[in-house]
């Protein structure tokens, strides 16, 4: 005799929002927030935004487009891209740019042509273009010369606010006991924070558990190796 089903959680869609009054500021992001509001009076009509992974970095990217109406590029595509196509409306979003993922003399091209229009471009990466390793002495001068906005892991105010927040966008009421045990035992990333709130939401539905510090002590013990 088998046993009665598996009671499986449905998977609605939680599309993140990068509206600017979804971006949530604080110490570790508030000079690239100013700079991006600023534009277009910037330093440069080229800057880089950097920072690690889930900092905010394409969410501001998203804001900045918004206000400037850029379009996106990945940063691998771009041997291949249309150059003067892509900066038709005046602004572009190069995404994910890195040594060894950008084509070197495409990079060089694109900045001598934003500069040549007149356009803006911001240049979206991990780490900061001067620090790149590149063969073209061209290009590294020309990254060098780049103003750079650098993003942060968010400190434990900015963290929390985040956590609640995703819970909020899921109708989700969470207590202090909770966020106080995520807070200090989460990676300090923004998209470590959508991470954990996608998981406990999921794995309460599952259990049919409400959601609690019990719940997240197990699913992140389950987590480790």
């Amino acid at each position: 005799m088998t046993g009665a089903p598996r009671q499986l959680a449905l998977a609605l869609g939680h599309a993140d929002s990068f509206a600017r009054e979804d971006f949530l500021s604080g110490p570790t992001n508030a000079a690239a927030l100013a700079m991006i509001e600023r534009w277009p009076d910037w330093p440069g009509r080229a800057l880089a935004l950097v920072g690690p992974e889930g900092a905010g970095k394409s969410h501001l990217a998203a804001i900045w487009a918004a206000a400037s109406g850029a379009r996106f590029l990945a940063a691998r595509a771009l041997a291949d891209a249309d150059l003067p196509a892509a900066l038709a409306t005046g602004a572009l979003v190069l995404e994910d740019a890195a040594p060894g993922i950008v084509h070197e003399r495409s990079l060089f091209h694109l900045l001598n042509l934003a500069r040549e229009e007149g356009a803006f471009l911001l240049l979206v990466a991990r780490d900061p273009p001067a620090r790149w390793e590149v063969r073209l002495p061209d290009l590294a001068s020309r990254l060098r010369a780049l103003t750079v906005l650098e993003l942060g892991a968010p400190d434990d105010a900015l963290l929390r606010a985040v956590i609640v927040k995703q819970f909020a966008d899921r109708q989700l009421r969470v207590d202090e006991a909770l966020l106080a045990y995520l807070a200090t035992r989460m990676e300090r990333s923004f998209a470590a924070a959508r991470d954990i709130v996608a998981a406990l939401d999921r794995e309460a539905l599952r259990r049919k558990r409400p959601l609690s510090r019990a719940l997240a002590a197990e699913l992140l013990r389950d987590d480790m190796p």
